[in-house]
């Protein structure tokens, strides 16, 4: 674990996306990936713009890539566990590649599959998700050194010109609500919500 790493803050992910959240004045889509990184962001506050991620470990940035690219003048962030990131780690390189100025991708980092009983991840003590990006290609990687400076780096992403990572380090607390499980309502609301879906 680098420097970098241990010199940040163990904060609150229930907070920290109500930070992010509160700071969005422009339908920014939010893509939250599965467990309690999507519980907090249901509980942080229903948007038509949210994407509840169900069911499928390490897919929140693929999708937020997709949303991306269809959408370029839409500011797009994903919230993702580490956990779940190590389940996809290729997508980081396939982000760097296509570069979509307007994504900022969001690391969840606790150490732990923490759903599932808590078992530490493999990059546990010895991986620096935001090093491992940074090599893969993602330069505009840094983590956050407590709230306000994820607020800070929050801002500066919403101008970005390329994409962008933020890695925060979080405690083990549960997420604070539960996402209602409806996958056919969870689409259909965020396609409202991004403007490709006429109300019946």
């Amino acid at each position: 674990m680098d420097t970098a790493m241990r010199n940040t803050k163990v904060m609150n992910r229930f907070d920290l996306t109500s930070r992010l959240l509160a700071k969005l004045q422009n339908e920014e889509a939010v893509i939250g990936g599965i467990g309690n990184t999507n519980f907090d962001l249901w509980a942080a506050g229903h948007r038509p713009q949210n994407f509840y991620m169900l069911g499928s470990m390490g897919l929140a940035f693929p999708i937020a890539l997709g949303v991306a690219l269809a959408q370029p003048e839409r500011r797009v962030f994903a919230l993702e566990g580490d956990g779940s990131l190590l389940m996809q780690l290729g997508s980081l390189t396939t982000i760097a590649t296509l570069a979509p100025a307007n994504l900022t991708m969001v690391v969840m980092d606790n150490g732990i599959y923490q759903i599932t009983g808590a078992q530490p991840t493999p990059a546990a003590e010895v991986g620096d998700i935001v090093a491992i990006a940074a090599a893969s290609g993602l330069p505009n990687s840094a983590w956050a050194h407590d709230e306000e400076d994820f607020e800070r780096l929050v801002e500066e992403a919403l101008s970005a010109t390329g994409p962008t990572l933020i890695g925060v380090r979080i405690d083990d607390k549960p997420g604070v609500g539960t996402t209602r499980r409806d996958p056919v309502q969870i689409r259909e609301r965020f396609m409202l919500g991004l403007g490709v879906r006429e109300p019946l």
